[in-house]
Order: structure tokens, then sequence, then C-alpha cells
């Protein structure tokens, strides 16, 4: 059974940073492809960044620069390290697997970027 578990998010200033983790459990780490994705309120879930199982990564051009996706194997986490942090940062951030037939969700961490 999939269970995924995200941390890390809080309120902090513009400008500021947090560490997301995302503990997957019932997950093949060794070859699944991991994600963030964040929803704010109103909007579509969008993709953030992504991570193969083999370490590339990519990311939403409006964090590029900003965010860094990493992975952790033994621990089965993946990390989402988020720097200069803007308003419009705010959503809830969900880590998935992102090349599993079915769409797993985690109840995600909720950031908050504000004065």
């Amino acid at each position: 059974q999939v269970r995924l578990v995200e941390s890390g998010g809080g309120l902090v200033q513009p400008g500021g940073s947090l560490r997301l983790s995302c503990v997957a459990s019932g997950v093949n780490f060794r070859i699944a492809d991991m994600a963030w994705y964040r929803q704010a309120a109103g909007n579509q879930r969008e993709l953030v960044a992504r991570i193969t199982a083999g370490g590339q990564t990519t990311y939403a051009d409006s964090v590029t620069g900003r965010f860094t996706i990493s992975r952790n194997y033994p621990r089965t986490t993946v990390y989402l390290q988020m720097d200069n942090l803007k308003p419009e940062d705010t959503a809830v951030y969900y880590c998935t697997p992102d090349n599993y037939n079915t769409r797993f969700w985690g109840r995600g961490t909720q950031v908050t970027v504000s004065q």
C-alpha cells in the first residue's frame, strides 16, 4: 500500500526558505520517478519539480533557480528545498510517484509566504 507523508511546510516571509520532506512507503523507490506538485486556492494542481529514479531533475519555469528537488534512497524520502520564496509560492505541496499507472497523493503540507 502506497503511503506518502509530506512535512516541512509553514509560514515564511518573502525571501525566506523552507525544506519540504516526503516519506514514501509502499513505493518501489529504486524505479519510481518522484515529483512535487502544488495547488493554490482556486487553482489546479501543478507540477513543481520532478526527479527520475536516476536522479535527473526538471522544474517548472516559475521555480527554476530557486527550488531544488533531491531524494534519499535508503530513507525513501524526497525533498524540496525552496529558497527565495515568493507570495505566489503559497499553496499546498504534495509529493507523488510520477510514473505509476495510478496516481497517489498524500495529505500535503501547507506553505504560506506572507509578510
